[in-house]
Formats: structure tokens, C-alpha cells, sequence
């Protein structure tokens, strides 16, 4: 039998169900200080210079003048049901995403993993967005706050949104495209893309 496809006023009514649930950052951001200021701030405070040394490490920066501050590497789809690896490598072809589809068993509980570099200065305010559209209507917006990180070049962070399960149910059944961006305070674009999720009954259903 054919799955029932969800009409517009039940989309309707799913995006506002999550808009309710939704909260948005309320977050104000300090003023930017690039590394060099930072560590010269109260160098003869012993303790601080200590504390410092903890957050930054050695505070070594990418050699790569070409190299962006932020890079963006993976999305890794967190689920211990998962018959295959979930992963999109994204420093390759964004544009390919957009043909492919992750599939997802209904109601299974999962995890989004972004995985990053900071390469030069100290970046604060980190946020993951992310929307949710569902037959070209826009039916969840998420917003996380990843945080504040200093330069690591030669190791990656990694940012794991809290536990969610997947949707379930005939109506939830179908393909829904994810539009995500990596932004900060600052509301610079330090990565967006497009992917597609497709929530089926099985996982090979």
C-alpha cells in the first residue's frame, strides 16, 4: 500500500509544533581579541598565564597563510542502529550532497557530529544552524551553540548536538532536505551546505 503523503496544512502544523519547542541563542558576544592580544593580557599573573596556556595549549597557528580560520571537515550522523557509517566528508564536493540522501529508520534516537579545525585565531560564539524543509516547506529550525575555541591546526574539535529521534509514523515517512551552517558571533559564513535525510520504516526498507 502506498505511503500517505502529509498535506500542507499538516506540515503547517508540524513547523509550528517545533517553532514552540525551539528556543532561540540569547547570547551576546565579547569583543574579538586576536591570539597575540590575548596572551599578552596580565603576562605577569603567574595563575592566569597557567590558566591560559591550559585553554590555548602551545597557541600554534596554521603555517597556511591560504587556509581559513575555520574549517569545516565532517558531519557524521551518530546512530548505534546504523547498518553503515553515516558521514559527510565536507571538504569535498558540497554540490553532490544535494543528489544524495542518508537513510534513517523511523524513530531511531541519533546524533549529529560536526567535525572542525580552528587554524589561526581564537573564534568565539561557534553556532551550528540548521533547517529543515520538508516539500519545500521549512518545518524545524535548529540552533546550537558550539562555543569558543583557540587555534589547533594539527587536531580537529568536535561538536555533538544533543540525543533525537528520528520522526516515525506514515505521515513521517519521506525525504526531507537539511540546509546547515557553521557561523559565529560575528555571523560570518564559515561553511553552509545542503544534504537530504530519507526516513523509511527500515533501513533497507
Amino acid at each position: 500500500m502506498a505511503e500517505q503523503e502529509p498535506t500542507p496544512e499538516q506540515l503547517a502544523a508540524i513547523a509550528a509544533a517545533n517553532e514552540e519547542s525551539n528556543s532561540g541563542v540569547n547570547y551576546k558576544a565579547p569583543a574579538q581579541k586576536s591570539l597575540d592580544e590575548i596572551l599578552q593580557l596580565d603576562k605577569d599573573d603567574e595563575s592566569l598565564r597557567k590558566y591560559k596556556e591550559a585553554l590555548l595549549g602551545n597557541a600554534s597557528s596554521c603555517s597556511d597563510a591560504d587556509a581559513p580560520n575555520i574549517q569545516v571537515t565532517r558531519l557524521t550522523l551518530m546512530c548505534e542502529t546504523a547498518p553503515n557509517a553515516l558521514t559527510l566528508d565536507l571538504q569535498g564536493d558540497l554540490e553532490a550532497f544535494k543528489k544524495q540522501s542518508f537513510v534513517l529508520k523511523e524513530g531511531v534516537e541519533y546524533k549529529i557530529k560536526i567535525s572542525f579545525k580552528v587554524n589561526k585565531e581564537i573564534v568565539s560564539g561557534l553556532k551550528y544552524l540548521q533547517l529543515t524543509f520538508r516539500k519545500g516547506m521549512r518545518i524545524d529550525k535548529s540552533d546550537y551553540m558550539v562555543g569558543s575555541y583557540g587555534p589547533r591546526p594539527d587536531q580537529e574539535y568536535e561538536f555533538i548536538t544533543p540525543l533525537e529521534e528520528a520522526p516515525k509514523g506514515m505521515l513521517a515517512r519521506g525525504t526531507y532536505n537539511i540546509k546547515s551552517k557553521f557561523t559565529d558571533d560575528d555571523k560570518h559564513d564559515h561553511l553552509s551546505w545542503e544534504w537530504n535525510l530519507t526516513i523509511k520504516k527500515d533501513w533497507k526498507d
